[in-house]
């Protein structure tokens, strides 16, 4: 059974249709990357799985459990919303730390709130964290104290301080200049050796090649086309998807 099963999604802003029904899955331990043009509704996906936008159709199940259903959605409490929230980690394009925290006390806020354990516990988590990512001399500095790379490392630490089942990334290096990105790629790489479950927006062509499981090429609100980096970026069959590759050459 997959980790994460998303069926026949759709998202509408007005009159536009971003999301046209969206369907995949996800097995535990995989890394997805979704690729496409700007506009294509990556982000908007990325969004809905996360609640942060809410589709109006379709269906997200995680470990078999339907944590969304669109047509049902009046009939959930914001409790359970809230709750359901937990199975997924988001890390921003724009890092979105809070800046009147230093990076332990960005790490430790929600699972504080959320009171999973002691003090003492969430603060040793979090140190964890901290290193892992790379950060253990900026534990005390403040967001506005760190480079653009630093930021984001400090901004998935945050995202991983509550053990989410799925870490999302929204394009994660886009915001760097590209000396940085490769600190922040580093991180994902290492998560990746340690099985995590990942879905990554990236505009970053030969990092979804070395490190996805699964591509999914989005255009126009649609899957367009779907596989294994080797035939998505070796064999593609869709002239959408070839010429932007072409572009991205």
């Amino acid at each position: 059974m997959a980790l994460l099963e998303v069926k026949d999604l759709t998202k509408s802003f007005g009159k536009t249709e971003v999301l046209k029904g969206i369907s995949f899955s996800l097995e535990q331990g995989k890394v997805l990357s979704i690729i496409g043009s700007s506009g294509g509704g990556k982000s908007t996906l990325l969004r809905c799985l996360n609640f942060l936008e809410f589709a109006e159709k379709g269906t997200i199940s995680v470990n078999g459990e339907t944590v969304y259903d669109g047509e049902k959605r009046g009939e959930t409490s914001e409790a359970r919303m809230r709750e359901n929230r937990l199975h997924f980690g988001l890390v921003f394009q724009q890092f979105n730390l809070f800046p009147q925290y230093d990076v332990l006390g960005n790490i430790t806020l929600a699972p504080t709130l959320l009171k999973r354990g002691t003090a003492e516990e969430i603060t040793a988590r979090a140190m964890e964290l901290i290193k892992r990512v790379g950060l253990e001399d900026k534990a005390h500095n403040y967001p506005c104290q760190l480079s653009g790379g630093q930021q984001q490392r400090a901004a998935i630490a945050r995202a991983l301080a509550l053990d989410p089942e799925i870490l999302c990334f929204d394009e994660p290096t886009s915001a760097l200049d590209p000396e940085l990105t490769g600190e922040v790629l580093k991180v994902i790489r290492e998560l990746k050796e340690l099985d995590r479950t990942m879905i990554i927006v990236t505009h970053e062509m030969n990092f979804a090649r070395d490190v996805s499981d699964d591509i999914i090429f989005m255009a126009n609100g649609e899957i367009e086309e779907q596989g294994p980096p080797e035939q998505v970026f070796g064999f593609p069959k869709s002239e959408i998807l070839k010429k932007f590759l072409k572009d991205y050459s």
